[in-house]
């Protein structure tokens, strides 16, 4: 079962450094969330695997008896669930956001703070006109 779990474990971090290494920011974000899964998975089988040995102390006594799963890592593993949902819908708007202002969700484009030259100061997407280079658009104008 410890190599079974071993290597699901290695497959989703190869998978997720994979899709974080792309240029496209919901592939990053994809990536990002499967690495959570996966070091939230690694907490979980940190605690034991202990098939129908639940968490649980009898009545009347003060530490469980016999071999039961940590509570722990399995507490620790729904905080982060929770946690990461929360990031994710928080992320997924940001970058609907991004995508409603910039038109486009790979990150070489998205470069309104940072432009390459002058005339990359063009922001005519954003219905600002055109840049002055000695006055640069700071994206408040733009609500970013």
């Amino acid at each position: 079962m410890e190599l079974l779990l071993a290597i699901t474990l290695g497959i989703l971090v190869s998978t997720s450094v994979y899709l974080m290494l792309d240029r496209n920011v919901l592939r990053f974000l994809f990536g990002l969330v499967l690495l959570s899964n996966a070091v939230n998975l690694l907490i979980f089988a940190g605690g034991r695997l202990t098939a129908g040995a639940p968490p649980l102390i009898a009545p009347g006594e003060y530490a469980p008896t016999g071999t039961v799963a940590n509570a722990l890592p399995q507490a620790l593993v729904l905080t982060a669930i929770v946690i990461g949902f929360g990031l994710l819908a928080f992320t997924l708007a940001l970058v609907y956001r991004t995508f409603m202002t910039l038109g486009t969700v790979n990150s070489d484009e998205m470069r309104i703070a940072e432009p390459m030259d002058e005339k990359d100061l063009d922001t005519g997407k954003l219905g600002l006109g055109r840049a002055d280079p000695q006055q640069p658009a700071t994206g408040q104008e733009a609500g970013i």
